[in-house]
């Protein structure tokens, strides 16, 4: 964070100051910000934040042993540290971001770019900041910090010399985007696309599509937003940039794309594609498992050239990327048996994608396995979403379907019901039962998908059969 006093602090964050030692109102802070005591270290500010199983309070004792400098908390403690104490250590965190980052921009050269979307959110944040850490210092989420907390955080970790800012907003209610973006009021915003994630917290995809929306809100007159112009819900969201005086740029694979993928091919080792920018034709192999993250790497794309980049640099870096995330198509095993992880996250777009990916992959010799869980956060529609998957799991012939976990088990019975014998398709409650099954039924040429949402703790399973035939 940049340097400021502790009475700077105070009067940001609405909170009263309580020095501690030799500390006085003018001592200045520079360290990192973070709710975790575990990762404070010298000169750091801790935010003491109240949570459903803990209370951060019980460690600012911890944070001062790790070398905070301040706390900021909701209520006074006796740890040995300069305390700020707030009302709400959340809307602390969120009135000294936007504090930074204004401070920032108003005498360096921040360009802050913000992210949303139903799914590919933290792939198109990766790509987007290895294309950018080449042309300057750049700030992007650690893992898929976008929430009230996450983002902030994110934010903070600017200073002076920081060229670009990357923000990944997630929501699961309206008004949440409109909040976080607020805070940073985005030169570049990038949506892409609508789908069912966190659906039963919206209302409906109409609802969270509105949610979406907001980022073009808050995106600064004079900005770009870039959009995806294959999908409908996202590209009706053109007249709100108009109408704040925002300019559109376009990706996707129809002929409307200012940035558009021509000629996919999918293979095991990626997917090749030839990617036209504004009738510059642009060869990309991209080594990121997954036809679907094509598009996470054309919004990366295009919001990188409408921040000057050149568009060979940006797609040479692009090729350069193996693997978008941890547990996100990350290819493990051996040449043996093949486990693509994938059990992060889970939208019903996302569990489609994944699946139509084992199948473009899979070799006429080898055999497909997808080893599938719950999908969460889909409301009223969680059961008819599960047995969607069903369906498209059968109807693409995959001949062993392993489905894990009580909430996922629609899914099982719509596979049954479409005709997979019970050979095919096989049920277990637990991801321990269904390894015990897995690792004397897998044979040489498997090719096995392992999806879920986070909350289902596929990615564990996953990483076990990884370390299994590797």
């Amino acid at each position: 964070m940049i340097a400021l006093s502790l009475a700077e602090i105070a009067a940001v964050t609405g909170g009263e100051l309580f020095e501690f030692g030799e500390d006085t109102p003018e001592t200045r802070v520079s360290g990192e910000v973070d709710t975790d005591s575990r990762i404070i270290r010298s000169g750091g500010i801790f935010v003491a934040k109240p949570g459903e199983v803990t209370d951060g309070h019980r460690f600012v004792g911890a944070a001062v042993e790790g070398g905070a400098a301040l706390a900021i908390v909701e209520r006074r403690v006796d740890d040995p540290v300069s305390q700020i104490v707030v009302p709400d250590v959340v809307r602390a965190l969120a009135d000294l971001a936007r504090e930074v980052v204004a401070r920032v921009r108003a005498v360096g050269d921040l360009r802050i770019v913000g992210i949303t979307g139903s799914n590919g959110k933290t792939t198109t944040k990766n790509m987007l900041r290895t294309v950018l850490e080449a042309e300057g210092e750049t700030i992007a989420p650690v893992a898929s910090f976008n929430n009230a907390v996450g983002a902030p955080l994110t934010m903070l970790r600017v200073t002076e010399t920081t060229r670009f800012l990357v923000c990944e907003f997630g929501a699961d209610a309206p008004g949440q985007i409109t909040r976080l973006a607020g805070l940073v009021t985005p030169d570049v915003g990038v949506v892409l696309m609508v789908g069912l994630s966190h659906a039963g917290g919206f209302g409906g995809i109409e609802q969270t599509a509105i949610a979406k929306r907001e980022l073009v809100e808050q995106v600064r007159p004079g900005g770009i937003v870039v959009l995806n112009a294959d999908d409908a819900r996202v590209a009706a969201m053109a007249p709100t940039a108009a109408e704040r005086g925002v300019d559109v740029r376009w990706f996707g694979e129809g002929e409307a794309a200012d940035v558009r993928a021509l000629e996919l091919s999918v293979t095991a080792s990626g997917t090749d594609t030839i990617v036209d920018v504004d009738g510059e034709r642009i060869p990309l192999h991209l080594r990121v498992l997954g036809a679907h993250h094509v598009k996470n790497a054309l919004a990366a794309l295009t919001a990188a050239v409408a921040l000057g980049v050149d568009p060979n640099a940006a797609i040479e870096r692009l090729a350069g990327i193996e693997l978008a995330e941890r547990w996100r198509m990350q290819v493990m095993g051996s040449d043996r048996v093949t486990i693509i992880n994938d059990a992060y996250n889970a939208s019903p777009d996302a569990m489609q994608a994944a699946l139509r990916t084992l199948a473009q992959i899979t070799a006429p010799d080898e055999r497909m396995v997808a080893v599938l869980g719950a999908m969460s956060e889909l409301g009223e529609r969680d059961v008819e979403e599960h047995s969607r998957i069903g369906l498209l799991a059968v109807r693409l012939r995959i001949p062993r379907i392993v489905v894990v976990g009580a909430e996922a088990r629609p899914l099982y019975l719509s596979a049954i019901a479409e005709g997979s014998w019970s050979d095919e398709v096989v049920f277990f409650e637990t991801a321990d039962e269904a390894y015990e099954y897995l690792v004397d039924e897998l044979r040489d040429g498997d090719r096995v998908l392992v999806k879920s949402s986070n909350a289902a703790g596929l990615r564990f399973l996953g990483d076990r059969l990884g370390e299994s035939f590797s």
